[in-house]
């Protein structure tokens, strides 16, 4: 029996799905060769590459299925004065902590980018030199560390709450679904965009690293 029954509710589509797994990727590749001047070539376009999937996710954000919206997570995050309502009245709505705990890491990890990829793109253009160049260069470090941070809390909220629940979360990112009765949140007509939509992103992002290699062939050669 697979540890990954496909019974269940569709709930997150394919685009979402591959660019959780993307960004993750991308971001744990330019970190490992974040202090290798080897490895600089990947380090950069790793870094790029997080700031157009942040572009691929705002877009898809705002044209996607409603479980993929932006503006659900705001809702989400709008909860929070209701629920420290409810902590002040003695009586907090714990699974609710959660799920604004869990929303918050996904917007700030999102937000993170920006100085992220900002800051390093200064950096690789060598934007002032001397000691803004430095700055720049601090800067960037210390906005890699905050990413690993939340990254860190976001994978530990998985567990924590994996346990509590008895359902493996980071089972949704895998197939899309979760376990027990009722509707799908997307119809088989969104089920099929969100998969070329999902096959478009990856399709771009391996042509940009192909395009990146061959630029850095091309300054190369005599």
């Amino acid at each position: 029996m697979s540890a990954f029954p496909l019974a269940g509710r569709h709930v997150t589509d394919a685009a979402v799905r591959s660019f959780h797994w993307m960004f993750a990727l991308a971001f744990a590749g330019a970190w490992l060769t974040a202090e290798s001047e080897r490895w600089r070539l990947v380090h950069v376009t790793l870094g790029y590459t997080l700031a157009g999937l942040l572009a691929f996710r705002l877009l898809w954000g705002w044209l996607g299925p409603r479980p993929a919206r932006l503006s659900v997570l705001a809702r989400k995050l709008g909860g929070l004065p209701g629920w420290l309502d409810g902590l002040r009245a003695g009586r907090p709505n714990w699974r609710q902590a959660q799920n604004l705990l869990m929303a918050l890491t996904i917007a700030l990890l999102l937000l993170a980018v920006l100085p992220l990829t900002l800051s390093g793109f200064a950096a690789d253009q060598d934007w002032g030199g001397g000691v803004l160049g430095e700055a720049l260069e601090e800067l960037h470090e210390g906005a890699a560390n905050a990413m690993l941070a939340l990254v860190l809390l976001h994978l530990g909220l998985i567990a924590v709450l994996s346990g509590l629940r008895g359902s493996f979360l980071a089972r949704l990112m895998l197939t899309g679904r979760v376990p027990g009765p009722g509707p799908d949140l997307l119809s088989r007509r969104q089920r099929i965009t969100a998969a070329l939509a999902a096959t478009v992103m990856a399709i771009a992002v391996i042509a940009f690293w192909g395009w990146q290699w061959t630029q850095t062939l091309a300054a190369t050669q005599p």
